[in-house]
């Protein structure tokens, strides 16, 4: 039943991050070879379980927490991961890695705001014809959401101080500053001022027949809390040993430089995606858009504070602003989010629209 999904932990959600750990161990000691085929593809498993394990943990303690707090702590523990591959890469040093955050951060929007939330309309509609959500609350999210894309991902090209799509050293502290200040704003309307904007009214999933889910025990989110530690310590670690070969197979593969970003935020977003769509497909859209939209919020307020702190500290470049195909299908994605999520009511159109501009993304992500 589904009142007992939580009750005990799967062998899986330790036993992956626990091999992992394993592995990383023998690694450092040197008893492994880091750079043998077999144990990179060992490393890539372990790592893709890994997050998996994470965001499995993550969800116990949010359902322990109830909503949004469950929502945030999600965003929270899947941009640790995001934030934990591009460091890794952008310490590296290799080809275009002072580039990986921005694409990694511009192809999570575009997963998030075309991808996922695209299936879940689809996917919600294909069983429940037309859905509804908490209006007050999407726009909430997309005026920030779409204030610190531009900011982050648009604004750099035409600044003076500095030849795009760069920004000066004081412009860059300023951008992280804020885009964390909007965020904690944010959190605060999300959690306290208006919470309610961020709540299911409870009518649409009575009406699924859906059963509620009972809050897991003390005991079963105290171990989900120590191993969600230890699945993003693994995350962090295994990232930093497949930095290298994932650009050598991004390039071996002919794919452009830019795709590694695609590839880590894709994986990254996975597992919150399939909650996402299980959640609408059960008719509890609004879990879906707090899901969907809180991660797309959390890539570039939590990220880009972070990355731009490495760029300072270590004197790196930070390249920020898009190219000219990029920004149109920025300002697109941002344009029909506006208008398919403005009624608080869904269809299967706009899913569709939405799958198709996440079609061209992927596409010219692949053949710019």
């Amino acid at each position: 039943m589904a009142s007992h999904a939580h009750e005990t932990i799967p062998a899986w959600t330790w036993a992956l991050p626990a091999a992992a750990s394993v592995l990383l161990a023998l690694k450092y000691v040197a008893l492994v070879p880091a750079d043998h085929g077999f144990v990179l593809a060992l490393a890539g498993l372990l790592l893709g379980g890994s997050v998996f394990a994470a965001v499995h943990h993550a969800e116990v303690l949010a359902l322990k927490l109830g909503e949004p707090f469950g929502s945030i702590l999600l965003a929270i523990a899947v941009t640790v991961i995001e934030v934990a591959l591009i460091a890794s890469i952008m310490l590296s040093g290799s080809a275009g890695s002072d580039a990986v955050a921005r694409d990694t951060v511009f192809s999570a929007v575009m997963i998030v705001l075309n991808g996922v939330i695209g299936l879940c309309l689809v996917l919600g509609a294909q069983r429940h014809h037309e859905q509804s959500f908490q209006l007050h609350g999407a726009s909430a999210a997309l005026a920030v959401l779409g204030t610190l894309a531009t900011i982050v991902l648009i604004l750099p090209n035409y600044t003076l101080s500095t030849a795009g799509p760069h920004y000066a050293p004081v412009q860059l502290l300023f951008v992280g500053t804020v885009s964390f200040v909007l965020y904690c704003i944010f959190i605060f309307v999300q959690t306290i001022r208006h919470r309610d904007y961020f709540l299911d009214n409870g009518d649409d999933v009575a009406a699924s027949g859906d059963v509620a889910l009972r809050r897991p025990s003390i005991r079963t989110t105290a171990i989900s809390a120590v191993l969600l530690i230890v699945s993003l310590e693994s995350v962090i670690l295994l990232a930093k040993i497949l930095s290298h070969p994932l650009d050598r197979a991004v390039a071996a593969a002919g794919l452009p430089p830019a795709f590694v970003g695609v590839v880590i935020a894709a994986v990254v977003l996975l597992p919150e995606g399939i909650a996402a769509v299980k959640a609408a497909m059960l008719n509890r859209l609004q879990n879906s858009m707090n899901l969907a939209l809180g991660s797309a919020l959390a890539s570039i307020a939590l990220t880009i504070p972070t990355v731009a702190t490495i760029s300072l500290l270590w004197q790196q470049k930070l390249a920020l602003g898009l190219t000219p195909q990029s920004t149109v299908l920025l300002l697109l994605t941002l344009f029909t989010s506006t208008l398919t999520l403005g009624t608080g009511r869904t269809t299967v159109l706009q899913g569709a629209v939405h799958l198709v501009i996440f079609a061209v993304f992927i596409l010219l992500s692949a053949v710019p």
